[in-house]
């Protein structure tokens, strides 16, 4: 009996762990504010407060693709991850989960999020987040990021997307102001990533990553 026991905690611990690790690369912090400001896109959108049980499952919805956008962003960067000190210890780059694991979470959140959203929301909603999903984990992660200085520039309109998403789960139409408020948050998005860029410069570096820092020096970036 005692055997059976100590066999069992350990086992247990370890599906816990992987849970836990499942959960992280989801970046669940950054999905929270997506979500937020998706919801200011809701409420915004009309006059009155809009259905909440169309405001949780667009939430809903809406969070699962960004949560497997963030997942896909783990697998693609796991390398370049475990060369950075901010980034080192996460799952992928540590190797505590395996690819096949992640993509396969990533697969399960991103079908999850698109069948919800098509069905209890609107096509329109589910496929511009689908959109977004593929704008942030292949254009930006994939190739921007590799590519130029101004990888968070064109591809920060990836995260600045989730009031348009907001906006569009309540009315079902793109509209002008919900562009304005895309517009608002892409304009905030590269100043805020390049002061982090600045701070973890010699990593960037370390890693090939050519963000503004690295191209162009400090001085440069704190003048855009």
């Amino acid at each position: 009996m005692s055997s059976s026991k100590s066999f069992q905690i350990p086992f247990i611990d370890a599906v816990l762990q992987v849970f836990a690790d499942l959960y992280e690369i989801t970046k669940p912090k950054v999905v929270a504010m997506l979500v937020i400001t998706a919801i200011v896109g809701m409420v915004l959108s009309q006059d009155t407060l809009p259905n909440l049980w169309l405001m949780a499952m667009a939430s809903l919805g809406i969070g699962l693709l960004s949560a497997a956008a963030a997942a896909l962003n783990h697998i693609v960067d796991q390398k370049i991850d475990s060369q950075m000190a901010r980034t080192y210890n996460r799952p992928l780059a540590k190797g505590r989960i395996n690819n096949s694991q992640a993509i396969f979470f990533s697969l399960l959140l991103a079908v999850s999020g698109f069948v919800l959203l098509y069905f209890e929301v609107n096509p329109l909603t589910a496929w511009l987040t689908l959109a977004s999903l593929f704008g942030y984990a292949v254009v930006y992660t994939l190739v921007l990021k590799r590519l130029t200085p101004q990888n968070i520039v064109i591809g920060g309109l990836a995260g600045a997307a989730p009031p348009l998403l907001g906006w569009t789960a309540v009315t079902g139409n793109l509209d002008p102001h919900a562009l304005l408020l895309v517009m608002l948050v892409f304009a905030w998005t590269p100043p805020h990533f390049w002061a982090l860029a600045i701070h973890r410069r010699d990593d960037y570096a370390k890693a090939g990553i050519p963000m503004l820092p690295v191209t162009h020096g400090i001085d440069y970036t704190k003048m855009m």
